[in-house]
């Protein structure tokens, strides 16, 4: 009884490569959380394979856009002449502004690094 719905039924494709190769394949396959076998298929397929770090950077991403979401509020209040914001002078709304543009710098920090990728690991 042949079971084709299933990979492991199916007969294997054996690839010969040198002790270096299969030691670069096995950490590139740890990258992306899959196994050295999935990897080949995924890449062998044509399937774009993705990294845990871009994983990172699109939580780091949601992050920063939640801080910059804050900041918003807080401006948007500032700017309403509520009564709890009156003691509040322009300094401080140039300061949330700063804080805005930075948040705003960081952004595009994290998105240059998954456009293009850097070849060095990155800290998160």
């Amino acid at each position: 009884m042949e079971n084709s719905h299933t990979r492991k039924g199916n007969p294997a494709i054996k690839v010969y490569c040198t002790p270096n190769d299969r030691a670069q394949l096995q950490v590139n396959a740890a990258a992306t959380c899959k196994s050295v076998s999935t990897y080949l298929r995924h890449v062998g397929l044509g399937y774009v394979v993705r990294g845990t770090q871009d994983h990172r950077h699109v939580e780091e991403l949601i992050r920063v856009n939640g801080d910059l979401g804050r900041l918003g509020g807080l401006l948007k209040l500032l700017l309403t002449n509520d009564e709890r914001t009156a003691m509040l002078g322009e300094s401080t709304i140039r300061t949330l502004l700063a804080n805005v543009e930075a948040t705003q710098d960081e952004i595009r920090v994290v998105i240059r690094a998954l456009v293009m990728p850097s070849t060095e690991p990155d800290e998160f």
